[in-house]
């Protein structure tokens, strides 16, 4: 486990800006969820904690350590899995540990046991053509998760899936983290996902990317997506998605307040059982 800190950063591409002061802190074994409308930066934030992207200005650490690069204690996992398709499934699990000289008798050992904690030990000498995309992406985080990461970095990684493999996935990712505690930095457009995943949603605004409201998720785990109290908040999360405030410019995102519907909300959320 490990703490995030990204303090006001900036970041531009080609002159156009794409985050503007982003500031927010993740917690030792915290699960975070980032949402918002496409391009708003919630990829690019999550490059640049994972030290694949630099940024222009602000500061960005893991433990109070600034990040520059890439490192083992960071661990990404893509949309598309990003799978070795020419390695087996127990192959592309060990693949970090030979990289870091792991003994193979060894690396076996640690790659079986993270491979049976998301039910795919039985699966461990099929190629990866062989399984379906629900499979593939349990491999992934399997592959993740096995290199031991302080934090685990997620970026869409059900986008492609069917819902009935996404909410098996759905247990599936919360039952590791509550046995690893590993801090999850996790992107996603489905609110609804966001709500049943996250201790904590982070909503950007769109570009340039900011961080318009954050929401405590305060629901007992393992959480299912049809859940009524999942649905209840990710409708108020939704409503910030789409726009939250209207104008917020030149003012203090951390004190002020905006009305909307006849609702009041601060900037800073604690959402529950009621709504």
């Amino acid at each position: 486990m490990a703490s995030v800190d990204v303090v006001d950063v900036h970041k531009a591409y080609g002159g156009v800006e794409v985050i503007h002061g982003v500031s927010v802190s993740i917690a030792d074994g915290e699960f975070v969820t980032l949402v918002g409308p496409s391009g708003c930066g919630k990829s690019t934030l999550l490059s640049i904690i994972a030290g694949l992207e630099p940024y222009d200005s602000g500061t960005v650490s893991l433990d109070g350590e600034p990040i520059w690069g890439p490192g083992p204690d960071r661990s990404l996992v893509f949309q598309d899995g990003a799978l070795f398709p020419w390695l087996t499934v127990l192959q592309n699990v060990e693949f970090g540990l030979a990289q870091q000289g792991m003994p193979k008798a060894e690396r076996r050992e640690r790659a079986r046991w993270q491979l049976r904690s998301v039910g795919l030990e039985k699966f461990d000498s099929h190629s990866i053509h062989q399984l379906s995309g629900g499979m593939r992406q349990r491999v992934a985080i399997a592959r993740s998760l096995v290199l031991d990461p302080k934090v685990l970095l997620m970026d869409e990684p059900f986008s492609a899936l069917d819902a009935l493999t996404r909410e098996d996935l759905y247990t599936v990712l919360q039952n590791l983290w509550l046995s690893q505690g590993t801090t999850v930095v996790f992107v996603t457009h489905n609110v609804r996902e966001a709500v049943t995943l996250g201790d904590r949603i982070v909503v950007m605004a769109p570009r340039p990317g900011r961080i318009l409201k954050e929401f405590d998720i305060d629901l007992p785990r393992p959480r299912m997506i049809d859940d009524l109290n999942v649905a209840e908040i990710a409708h108020e999360v939704t409503r910030w998605v789409k726009g939250g405030p209207q104008e917020n410019k030149g003012g203090d995102a951390e004190n002020e307040t905006y009305e909307d519907d006849r609702v009041l909300y601060s900037v800073r959320g604690n959402l529950g059982p009621r709504v």
